[in-house]
């Protein structure tokens, strides 16, 4: 499966999934979440598609998903992801970015400065929200040795909003049978919004 089929079917995907795995299912949320906050090089995984869908299928009681425990196993990853990520700037930024590496785009570096000169510290909160800045800020963060504590308080703050906005909306209309219907389009109007 590659990486748009995933976008276009994360919730037919978790559904096959907590059928046959069930409760593994929330060491794949966690795995999924944090790989892609975590590791810069992985900046096209689907969170907001994956957190919209996972919300849906929460509220579907035949599911026997823990909402409240999915939605801290997902805030956990988030904030786990995002302190490798911040920690790795931190330390080895500057030599990732130096180079002509295809993998570490100076456009995308570039693109979160401007994001940070424009928020500052807000822009951790504010990153959550956009895909690829979302992985490249805490990255960016740590190589621009933003204090690590200001960087949490951000990155907290910043967890909490994303996890409640994107699994919330799955949660509460997820289940529409509008959305139903038009699944995969609400998923993606998430990640554009």
């Amino acid at each position: 499966m590659n990486p748009i089929d995933l976008l276009r079917h994360t919730k037919d995907f978790l559904e096959t999934f907590i059928t046959q795995y069930h409760s593994l299912v929330y060491i794949l949320l966690f795995a999924i979440i944090f790989t892609e906050t975590g590791l810069v090089i992985m900046p096209f995984l689907p969170g907001d598609s994956l957190l919209f869908a996972v919300g849906a299928l929460s509220a579907n009681p035949a599911m026997g998903l823990n909402p409240l425990l999915v939605a801290v196993v997902l805030f956990v990853a988030a904030l786990c992801g995002d302190t490798l990520n911040y920690t790795v700037g931190k330390f080895f930024g500057e030599r990732l970015f130096n180079g002509k590496s295809k993998l570490f785009k100076r456009e995308y570096l570039l693109k979160t400065e401007g994001f940070f000169a424009k928020y500052g510290g807000q822009a951790i909160i504010r990153a959550r929200f956009v895909p690829i800045v979302r992985t490249f800020a805490p990255f960016t963060a740590g190589m621009g040795k933003m204090p690590f504590a200001k960087f949490f308080s951000y990155s907290v703050a910043g967890a909490i909003l994303w996890v409640g906005v994107c699994m919330g909306a799955g949660y509460f209309f997820g289940n529409f049978p509008i959305v139903q219907k038009r699944f995969e389009l609400f998923a993606l109007g998430i990640v554009v919004l």
